[in-house]
């Protein structure tokens, strides 16, 4: 998958911009603060519908307007489609592909898988659980036409179960035949997921663990680990088991809603041991890693984002993720950087066709 062409239109603080890619390497470069991050993000937009910085839809729209819009050409093997995301003050968001809007956001996932790589990605290691299974969920979205969708259900159904055992705890009332409602679609769809997710990572880790031995040259053993409560017991045990429990927390206190991907080095939290290069060497071989994958089950090639990480590594971790790059044929490249002659030396090291854009 190639982007050929880009337009942005009241997005962050871009009011129109305009660019025609290379088909192997694209550089931003600039001072901080003149958008160089938000074109990444547009190109995110363009693969899973919205910001990785997390920032609303409607926090996008440049300052003082009333809609931003992205446009891209893009170009597959066989044919060039034209994607465009609109959003409105007023109204929601619109993907279309070739003028024709999606009926469901799950439709478009996967379509142009993306792998960015970013100094947020610290967050993964620093923050709380949810952020990690935002993480999982997003890789998993990106080769699994269905997985979105069974996720949207299940947070629905849990949604409705916890407002119902608020309900109940409000009114100091209790009626379980209610509450057993939600135990099909929350199990049904709970238990693909955790299917999902489990093998995914199965298949994840190994990968990480190859990269980061090319990465670091260290001896130490990495892994990553899926925590669930599904490996020791049905859904169906554990809301049963869990029901009063649930009643005086009033939420659904057990589930693939508290999923975790637990990050080690030699058995213990790389939080907690890894120095900031262990963990950033971690942290890349994890993104390559979903790169990796991503290719493999998708047959397609990921584009990769690369932001500001030339900053952020030492010389000796940015000459291997060159030479990975290199030897991997990861496809389409966007980077950032503050500094031209230092993205000209990178580039250099890559023997592909570049453009350099200086905002």
């Amino acid at each position: 998958m190639i982007i050929k062409k880009l337009s942005l239109y009241n997005f962050k603080n871009h009011s129109e911009k305009k660019f025609e890619f290379s088909p192997q390497i694209n550089c931003f470069v600039g001072n901080n603060g003149v958008g160089k991050t938000n074109i990444l993000d547009a190109l995110h937009y363009l693969s899973v519908g919205k910001s990785f910085l997390g920032n609303t839809d409607l926090n996008n729209i440049r300052h003082e307007e009333n809609f931003f819009t992205i446009d891209a050409e893009i170009m597959n093997e066989d044919s060039e489609d034209v994607i465009k995301i609109s959003q409105p003050k007023e109204a929601k968001k619109i993907i279309k592909k070739n003028d024709k809007s999606y009926d469901r956001l799950a439709d478009h996932i996967g379509y142009l898988p993306s792998v960015m790589i970013s100094p947020y990605d610290s967050n993964l290691i620093s923050d709380s659980g949810e952020s990690r299974r935002r993480f999982l969920d997003s890789m998993i979205s990106q080769t699994d036409s269905e997985y979105l969708f069974d996720l949207i259900q299940y947070q629905k159904a849990i949604q409705q179960r916890n407002a119902l055992l608020k309900y109940f705890a409000k009114n100091r009332i209790w009626d379980k035949d209610s509450l057993e409602i939600y135990d099909d679609p929350i199990t049904r769809t709970g238990t693909k997921i955790f299917i999902k997710r489990r093998d995914f990572v199965e298949k994840l880790n190994p990968i990480v663990q190859s990269f980061y031995q090319i990465i670091s040259g260290g001896m130490e053993q990495v892994s990553v680990i899926y925590e669930s409560h599904l490996l020791e017991n049905s859904f169906e045990d554990l809301l049963k088991e869990s029901l009063e429990r649930d009643r005086m927390l009033t939420y659904t206190s057990k589930g693939i809603h508290k999923d975790d991907l637990l990050f080690e080095m030699d058995s213990v939290l790389i939080k907690k041991i890894g120095s900031q290069g262990q963990q950033k060497s971690f942290l890349i071989s994890l993104k390559l890693a979903q790169m990796s994958l991503v290719k493999e089950l998708t047959k397609k090639t990921p584009i990769l984002l690369l932001d500001d990480i030339f900053d952020k590594l030492d010389d000796n971790r940015v000459s291997q993720l060159i030479e990975l790059v290199n030897q991997e044929n990861f496809g389409q490249i966007f980077i950032t950087d503050t500094h031209r002659e230092r993205t000209e030396n990178v580039v250099k090291k890559i023997n592909e066709e570049s453009i350099i854009f200086e905002l």
